[in-house]
């Protein structure tokens, strides 16, 4: 069976930003299948409809499908697992840039009406990579530790690395793709 990878960009993304054209590429390289999606109303996200689009473009999840979250993508992915039945289970996740409790964006606060149900997520998923900044001017990395905290997993610090986007010159990740590459195998 074939991996799957799907990407998922954050609030104000497109999957033709930041390192994801060239994530893809490199995934390619390596026999994988991937999709980067453009997730609905990404100016103005709305938690329903970003896990309602994942359900519908993933399909059947199983252990040969693995997720990629930059920012907002990362907590997608984690109310994504949390409403998958208790037989399915994804290959591994990969954070990057993420957080699963409130950032303190008005905008972005219905994808946290209800706090994150870490131990159905753990039983949903077979590995975890989370990689954060140490200056992310968004999501401090308290955000990757709580993440790391609570779902087990490896945790990535990378230096000076901000929010991990295009605006700071962010157009390929090796990091991220060497730790996705390791959980693929």
């Amino acid at each position: 069976m074939k991996k799957r990878v799907f990407i998922i960009h954050g609030w104000e993304g497109k999957p033709d930003s930041n390192w994801f054209p060239w994530m893809k590429t490199e995934l390619e390289k390596e026999n994988v299948r991937v999709h980067v999606l453009s997730m609905p109303n990404a100016d103005f996200p709305k938690m329903g409809e970003w896990v309602e689009h994942m359900q519908k473009t993933i399909g059947k999840a199983d252990e040969n499908v693995f997720l990629v979250g930059h920012s907002l993508g990362g907590i997608v992915i984690l109310r994504y697992l949390e409403s998958l039945p208790e037989n399915e289970k994804v290959g591994g996740i990969l954070l990057v840039a993420g957080f699963s409790e409130s950032i303190g964006f008005p905008e972005l606060e219905n994808f946290f009406e209800t706090p994150v149900d870490y131990a159905k997520v753990k039983k949903s998923v077979a590995k975890v990579v989370i990689i954060n900044s140490d200056n992310d001017p968004y999501v401090p990395i308290e955000k990757g530790k709580i993440m790391e905290e609570k779902l087990g997993g490896k945790f990535v610090v990378m230096h000076n690395a901000f929010h991990m986007n295009e605006g700071e010159g962010f157009f390929e990740l090796p990091t991220g793709l060497e730790e996705l590459l390791e959980i693929i195998k």
